[in-house]
């Protein structure tokens, strides 16, 4: 999938990666910039990557039970944006001139809704930003259908999320091909 990251020209998920299926996609993904996101621990799967595949800080798969709520007010200061665009959703908290805050998005597959690119401005954290933000996804992917969330959390993420209601199901490991790996 494109993620229109920087540094991410694709990103490939593999929810149950075996060793040949590891052995596939090295061998035939040569784009510096490619992401892997394996759901297993990295000690099961860093010694099946070729050369030239760099692995991440730990990730952990979390999912979640979309509660039907209203969204949450956009705390004082901000104003609480949400935009749907080509089966995207985001919902982004701006300040009084227009800066982004925070901000989170999800599609609806289904029942679920994959989360993605939740963050909060460095100069805007620890004010209970990223709790409106995935409040707001939750209550706008729920009224879409969607039962069920799921996303990929860094450490840091993962402290919020599980304040939150959502639950560890698998770690996860990252891995990016490197320039210098093929």
């Amino acid at each position: 999938m494109d993620v229109g990251l920087p540094g991410h020209v694709a990103r490939h998920i593999v929810a149950a990666p075996t060793p040949e299926t590891l052995r596939r996609l090295t061998a035939t993904i040569s784009a510096p910039g490619t992401w892997l996101k394996l759901c297993a621990p990295a000690e099961a799967v860093a010694p099946l990557l070729t050369p030239g595949w760099a692995v991440q800080e730990p990730e952990f798969m979390m999912t979640a039970p979309l509660p039907r709520h209203p969204a949450p007010p956009a705390p004082a200061g901000y104003h609480l944006a949400v935009t749907t665009r080509a089966g995207v959703t985001a919902a982004r908290l701006l300040t009084g001139a227009g800066e982004v805050a925070a901000r989170g998005q999800f599609a609806v597959a289904g029942t679920t809704a994959v989360v993605d690119q939740v963050e909060t401005a460095e100069g805007h954290r620890r004010r209970g930003l990223g709790s409106v933000v995935m409040r707001t996804i939750a209550a706008t992917a729920a009224s879409m259908g969607a039962r069920t969330g799921v996303l990929v959390a860094t450490a840091q993420g993962q402290a919020l999320y599980s304040t939150l209601g959502w639950t560890l199901h698998t770690p996860v490991t990252a891995a990016v091909l490197t320039a210098a790996g093929k």
